[in-house]
């Protein structure tokens, strides 16, 4: 099976000849392809060949588009702070949003005019161009807490739940609204996964999630999948408490942090669905060894039973040796 194949195939519950492997990689791909991470978000045809090579290089199942969360941000006016070796940052004490009569003035993005969007849809095109017949392409899009802490800052946005909910309704809205619309254009670019990051849910409990974020994720990922693509959610950090929303998403794909046990969100989630990650980032992959690195998901697929995905519980690490991410690569194609 292609990796393509393989993926589409484990999402529809269907026999596999080994374990997809899908571990996001961001700093690591641009440090083995030996380029400043500055450029590898600047330039997407630097972003495309260093994704292209590390896949072959460690036979990963797909590609991904994803860089940083600031992209959309950016287009629409955000401030943002510039590193040569790290991912840019939204500079929150200059907030977008820093005073709340402005959301009613802010206007949808064109993915397609000059700016970071048309980059990430351009790096997209050049992985579907490459790749597609083998591999899963991802695009990337942020999801509505990690975009609404974005654009208002997210300290604002954890007073606003309980200050200010219509506006944070009303936010949220926008955000779903561009984001449904820059998915469209990576679908229509060659994108053939589109993966949701919405980081600043893992700070708020079950409550606050059931009703602000689970509603919102849940029409964004309605909407991309009604292109014909399958979507993966990402909450990176502790979601114990809310992964029984992350499975009432309808993503296709729930992927897990370290802090989360896959056993805990299996017995939250239905037994079919595909959860992916958990593999201690730092710890396993960085600092251990090739066979410390091979018994670390097996505990992981142990938990999570056939619906599970390869990967790292967060980004691949910095400084991972090549023989410990190789060794991640033998457990996967160890198992099916």
């Amino acid at each position: 099976m292609t990796g393509k194949q393989r993926i589409l195939a484990k999402l529809r519950s269907e026999r596999t000849d080994f374990l997809p492997l899908m571990p996001i990689t961001m700093m690591f791909v641009a440090d083995v392809a030996a380029v400043r991470y500055d450029d590898y978000v600047r330039d997407h045809s630097v972003l495309a060949d260093a994704q292209v090579a590390v896949a072959d290089r460690f036979s990963f199942d797909y590609v991904s588009g994803i860089s940083d969360p600031v992209r959309e941000a950016s287009d629409l006016g955000a401030a943002v702070e510039w590193f040569d070796d790290q991912p840019p940052a939204i500079v929150e004490s200059r907030a977008l949003l820093d005073e709340k009569s402005k959301l009613s003035v802010l206007r949808l993005p064109d993915p397609a005019a000059p700016g970071r969007m048309r980059d990430r849809v351009g790096a997209v095109r050049l992985l579907a161009e490459r790749t597609d017949a083998t591999r899963i392409v991802e695009g990337w899009v942020e999801g509505p807490c990690q975009m609404g802490a974005d654009l208002g800052g997210l300290n604002t946005l954890m007073l606003d739940f309980f200050e200010a909910p219509p506006f944070v309704e009303a936010l949220f809205d926008f955000t779903v609204r561009m984001e449904v619309e820059f998915a469209r254009a990576r679908v229509e670019a060659g994108a053939t996964l589109i993966g949701v990051g919405d980081v600043a849910a893992s700070l708020i409990g079950p409550r606050l999630y059931t009703r602000f974020v689970l509603p919102s994720e849940r029409r964004l990922i309605a909407a991309i999948r009604a292109f014909g693509v399958p979507v993966r959610l990402y909450i990176c950090g502790d979601t114990k408490r809310i992964v029984k929303g992350m499975g009432q998403t309808g993503a296709d794909i729930v992927d897990l942090d370290l802090p989360t046990p896959l056993g805990h969100a299996r017995r939250a989630t239905r037994e079919t669905q595909v959860l992916l990650g958990n593999l201690d980032s730092v710890r396993a992959l960085r600092d251990g060894t090739p066979a410390s690195v091979e018994a670390a998901p097996a505990d992981c697929f142990e938990q999570a039973g056939a619906a599970y995905i390869c990967g790292a519980g967060c980004e691949v690490a910095r400084g991972a040796p090549f023989a410990n991410v190789d060794a991640m690569a033998q457990f996967a194609r160890s198992r099916s």
